[in-house]
Order: structure tokens, then sequence, then C-alpha cells
């Protein structure tokens, strides 16, 4: 993904269009020169329609657009044609997409599936023709509705990255570095803090042709969840993902005090994070011998799957995907 066309956050002025008006029309032809009421009634108008579309990984084409209008319903007409509905606007957005009201912040939609449709924003409704009006005591019914005002609404639009595992992990961790080892994603790699400013999706071959879809976020610091480094801005991507995978490197002051921190970052950010399965890799093995290994046993936390790998000799690389396939399955 180039980091310049990833784009994960919208705000868009939404504008449905206003229904058509009834019609009050009599029927007049050649043989009757004073008919019935034969008004037509209005169409509606156009909806803004949300679609999932899973060819799309951003929210790019949106980032400019930021008045979205719908076209209005035509009025109705005489023997009692219905006026044609507006044109609706239809959004395209990738899979993982939730839609809020802009004032509010409540969450008014949300996208998960290839093709579904959800009306952002409901077009006005076509008013009723006058032939709706007639009765045994009002038979010249000379009136007819006036079509429903469309709605200008604000929405945001957060796109949350739909993934199996995702990769949590201070900067320079090795999660990029991982991620293109295991993946064909090639992710920007440095020997910097925040090398990483965009989430990566990479698709990782597993045995008997299967896979699983990894991704690697930004790395986390401490306070994260307050606005340091670059903040809460992409936590929220972590909580489409089934499994968390953390990532410490073995050479680490703490591999226990690391994990904690990480851990304490999501809890406070989002508490029902911690209900999902978690596994603890202790990345960058390849720097210490099997002695060293049997010394940090005792700095790594036993309440969860733990395996030592190195992405450079790809030494336990194997063993980590079994272990991530075990909890990516147990979870389904």
């Amino acid at each position: 993904m180039a980091e310049q066309n990833f784009v994960d956050y919208v705000k868009i002025c939404c504008r449905s269009g206003r229904g058509g008006a009834g019609s009050a029309h009599f029927r007049r032809d050649r043989l009757t020169a004073k008919g019935g009421p034969d008004g037509g009634n209005g169409g509606r108008g156009g909806h803004i329609i949300l679609r999932g579309n899973a060819q799309l990984w951003t929210l790019l084409p949106l980032k400019y657009r930021k008045h979205i209008k719908a076209g209005s319903g035509e009025n109705g007409g005489s023997s009692m044609k219905t006026g044609e509905d507006g044109d609706d606007i239809i959004l395209e957005v990738p899979l993982g997409t939730i839609a809020k009201d802009a004032e509010t912040s409540e969450q008014v939609a949300e996208i998960m599936e290839d093709g579904e449709e959800i009306i952002l924003v409901a077009g006005g409704r076509g008013g009723l023709g006058n032939e709706n009006f007639k009765s045994s005591t009002n038979q010249s019914p000379r009136y007819a509705q006036p079509g429903e005002e469309g709605a200008e609404e604000w929405k945001i639009l957060e796109l949350k990255v739909l993934a199996d595992v995702g990769l949590v992990g201070f900067p320079n961790a090795g999660k990029s570095t991982l991620l293109s080892s295991i993946s064909a994603a090639k992710p920007k790699i440095g020997a910097y803090p925040f090398t990483t400013l965009v989430p990566n999706l990479g698709i990782v071959e597993y045995r008997d042709n299967r896979s699983f879809i990894m991704a690697d976020i930004p790395g986390i610091i401490e306070d994260a969840h307050l606005g340091k480094g670059l903040g809460i801005r992409f936590l929220r991507h972590i909580e489409r993902n089934a499994v968390l995978l953390f990532l410490v490197p073995a050479d680490s002051d703490s591999i226990r005090e690391q994990y904690t921190i990480l851990l304490n970052e999501l809890e406070k950010y989002n508490p029902e994070l911690m209900d999902k399965p978690r596994i603890l890799g202790i990345s960058k093995s390849d720097l210490i011998d099997e002695e060293l290994k049997e010394m940090l046993m005792a700095d790594i936390p036993t309440e969860l799957p733990h395996h030592f790998f190195s992405s450079v000799s790809q030494d336990g690389v194997q063993a980590l995907k079994d272990i991530i396939w075990k909890a990516i399955n147990s979870e389904t």
C-alpha cells in the first residue's frame, strides 16, 4: 500500500433527493369532459447508498468528494402515472467500513460483505396524487401531496482493516519484517521508529494451500491511547482482527514489561480487545543463543502461547504459523 493512497477516515456531506409532488389532475379526453381524479404519485428522492467492494482497500476515492447529492424524484402525471424515482448515489467502500453520524458519533451502518448495500441517507418520499384521496364524500379532490424534502447530513466513514491476525508491538519490533518474509506484502522497513505509517495487509500461505490474512499496523508506544506517537488513529484496526500477535524483540530489556505495556494500551483503548486470543512472538531470536533463550524464559508471561522466531533466518517461523493457524481456527 502506498502511504499517500491509504485513507481510512473521511467526513462527507450527504444530501438525499427530494420526493416528487403528487399530481392533482382530472381525466379529460374527447369523450370525457369532466372525468374523475387521475393524478399519479410523485417518485421518491434518490438515496445515498453504501456498497461493499472487496477489491477496495482505502477510502481515497471519497477523500476529495466532500458533497454527495442524489437526484430528486419526478412529479406524478396524469392517468395515474407515477413519477420516476430520483437517481441514487452509490458509494463503493472497502469491507470493514463503518459510518457514523458526525454530530452524535452514533454508528449508523457497517459494511462487512462484498456487494452488501445499506442506505446511508434515505431520499424523500414522493407525494400522493389526488386519485388517492377520492372517497364517497369527496369524489373530486383538487389537492395532492407535495414531495417530502430530502435530508442533508454529515457522515463520518471509518475503515477498520479486516484481517485474521493483527501484529501488535512497539516501533522496530520486527512486525514489517515478519510480514514481508511470510507474504507478498512489501511494507517499508527501516532501522528507525515509525517506519510503518499506514496498515499493511498480507496473505500468508499455510499448509495444504490454505492461507490467512495478517495485518501490520504502525507501532504502539506507551500512552498511545492518550494520543502519543501515532495515537489511537490506527488502534481501531486491531478491533477487527480475530487473533492478536504481540511481537517483542528478544534483545529487549524486559519481554514481560513490554508485553504488559502493550496490553495495557489496548485495554485502555477498548477493554473488549482483552477477549481476543493472544500470542506472544519473540522476534529477532537470531541475535541470541540457546543459553540466553533459557534465561529469558523466566521473563516470559506464561498465560499465553509464546514462541521464539527470526524473520531473517526463518528459524521458528513455520512453527509460529502453526500456532497462529490453531488460534484462528479455535476462534471460528
